[in-house]
């Protein structure tokens, strides 16, 4: 028994076989592998970058750039141009109603221009894919098109099948203004499920040079998640965006007058990129979210494009009609939205009712000044009674000039049993200056008074005054001196109007204000004219209003 226990021979076999039935075993019933975790494919995104040919050393004009790919007419009653097969790209729209500039045979202004010009500004939408395999349409992609021009009444359809069971439909509307319908619809007849993203993208290479100087947003406006957002050109360094994310909400590019934007469906979510893409161009894009379609279905993808002018009466139409989050804010009111606005209602009324916009002006301030009469008329008579008691102020000033203290206190003392408040004048002024900048912004944003012509001179009340004094004299003036007329019988007024208030009795004061009307003068006189014209007038009444209320009381 011993001896079988000490004998190795047994042990080895004993091994040798254990190993065998492990290794046959593992051969004959192979352990199951646990299969390896779906990853889920890399979601997109962003919009593609825009794809600008490049610009030749001598760009191309409009006409030669436009000549280059096949096209679709547009037109209605508001705007012409067309639309690119190639890559079904919004490149090409004239703006009928207005020029740009006052000449007679001026051409029309020009909203959307191609590549290879100097200036490209376009759109274009489609879908993206996680699949590198699937063709999609790109901007190289030539649709085929049925229809022969796209009108308000005859939309148009655009084709396309990429040969691997997927056929794009894309149907393009238009109303009678500005605003184009994009319906996109895909067939799936791949044999398989496809998820696809929606995108659109709006890009420009803006001409700087001749951006306005005034205080108008021009740049890039969206209203996201019902938040208005305003991102200036300069704001945006090359290679920089700036990334939102949004429930339905508008997008696009803001001049001056002019607005392009895509409106998402209020139950559409999507992430807004804003771009510098190399230091000259820009673009504003949005991506949908992810839509599966099933193997023979149909998936569909609608939103809007707006390309045009900033009328307000229509803007607020759309916002109203189409569902549009606070559209009008396209227009930059500035901060006092709720006088600004108003008051271009009114001065829209009065011009429908006049039919001149700088007899409108004039009748606007004059209705402002009787709306603040009474305010005003208190003032004059505290400014009166002020004028009044002038020499008694001076021999105050003469008697305790050493002692400020005590010139203050028998100042006020003198006030106090005169029954005056000093600070009653400075009452209108202070009214005065919100209504001031918010006429200023309305003769600025309303594209209305563009162009918009008074009597004389003045063909554009949203220009400054053109009868220069160095148009009049034929001198080198500088820029900063060379105002017009207009301005000059301004600072004429409100030197008579400060004549008739109670002058400062301190002398440092006193040299101040005697400047000020010098100062307003040449500082307004390269502001709007409508704007310098409405001051003159508001001007003019304030002394006939002041002048009546120092006669009674005898000052």
């Amino acid at each position: 028994m011993e001896e079988e226990n000490n004998n190795p021979k047994g042990l080895i076999w004993a091994i040798i076989l254990s190993v065998a039935i492990v290794i046959i075993s593992g051969y004959l019933f192979p352990a199951t592998q646990p299969e390896a975790p779906l990853t889920a494919p890399e979601s997109i995104q962003s919009a593609p970058l825009a794809a600008h040919e490049q610009t030749p050393a001598q760009p191309l004009d409009s006409t030669q750039a436009l000549a280059k790919t096949p096209r679709v007419k547009l037109s209605n009653s508001s705007i012409s141009g067309s639309i690119s097969l190639k890559g079904a790209r919004f490149d090409d729209i004239l703006l009928d109603k207005y020029k740009q500039t006052l000449s007679s045979d001026s051409p029309d202004v020009e909203l959307l221009s191609p590549s290879q010009t100097a200036h490209p500004y376009y759109a274009e939408f489609g879908w993206l894919s996680n699949d590198p395999k699937l063709k999609l349409p790109n901007s190289n992609t030539i649709w085929n098109l049925k229809g022969s021009e796209l009108t308000p009444e005859s939309p148009i359809t655009l084709e396309w099948d990429n040969g691997q069971g997927l056929r794009f439909v894309r149907i393009i509307s238009v109303d009678d203004n500005y605003m184009f319908k994009i319906s996109d619809n895909v067939e799936n007849n791949s044999g398989r499920n496809i998820t696809l993203y929606p995108y659109g993208m709006i890009a420009r290479t803006p001409d700087l040079s001749n951006s306005s100087a005034s205080v108008v947003h021009e740049g890039i406006s969206g209203v996201m998640d019902d938040t208005l957002h305003e991102v200036k050109y300069k704001d945006l360094d090359q290679g920089e965006s700036q990334d939102f994310t949004t429930t339905g909400g508008w997008t696009g590019f803001s001049d001056r007058y002019w607005f392009s934007a895509f409106i998402l469906n209020n139950s559409q979510t999507g992430n807004i990129k804003v771009r510098n893409l190399d230091g000259n161009t820009y673009q504003v894009d949005y991506l949908g979210q992810a839509a599966t379609i099933p193997a023979g279905g149909i998936g569909s993808n609608d939103l809007r494009f707006f390309a045009g002018a900033k009328e307000i009466k229509l803007l607020d139409r759309y916002a109203k009609k189409l569902g549009i989050p606070k559209f009008d804010l396209a227009v930059d009111f500035g901060w006092y939205y709720f006088l600004t606005k108003p008051f271009f209602y009114i001065l829209d009324f009065l011009y429908n009712l006049i039919g001149n916009m700088g007899w409108a002006i004039l009748l606007f301030a004059a209705l402002l000044r009787l709306a603040m009469y009474p305010i005003a008329g208190k003032s004059y008579e505290s400014m009166s009674k002020m004028k009044k008691l002038q020499p008694k102020l001076q021999t105050l000033q003469e008697r305790y000039g050493d002692d400020k203290m005590k010139l203050q206190q028998e100042t006020m003392e003198l006030y106090r049993k005169e029954k005056i408040n000093p600070a009653a004048g400075c009452l209108p002024l202070l009214i005065q200056i919100p209504v001031f900048f918010s006429l200023y912004k309305v003769l600025n944003i309303a594209i209305e008074i563009r162009h918009a012509p008074f009597i004389g001179w003045i063909k554009d009340l949203s220009a400054p005054d053109p009868l220069t004094l160095s148009v009049i004299t034929h001198l080198p003036i500088p820029g900063l001196l060379d105002i017009g007329v207009w301005p000059i019988i301004m600072g004429i007024t409100m030197y008579i109007q400060q004549k008739l208030n109670p002058a400062p009795t301190n002398k440092d004061q006193a040299r101040m204000f005697a400047l000020l009307p010098l100062i307003f003068m040449f500082m307004l006189g390269h502001f709007a004219s409508g704007l310098v014209i409405y001051w003159t007038l508001s001007n003019i009444l304030s002394i006939i209003q002041q002048k009546a209320i120092m006669r009674k009381h005898g000052v």
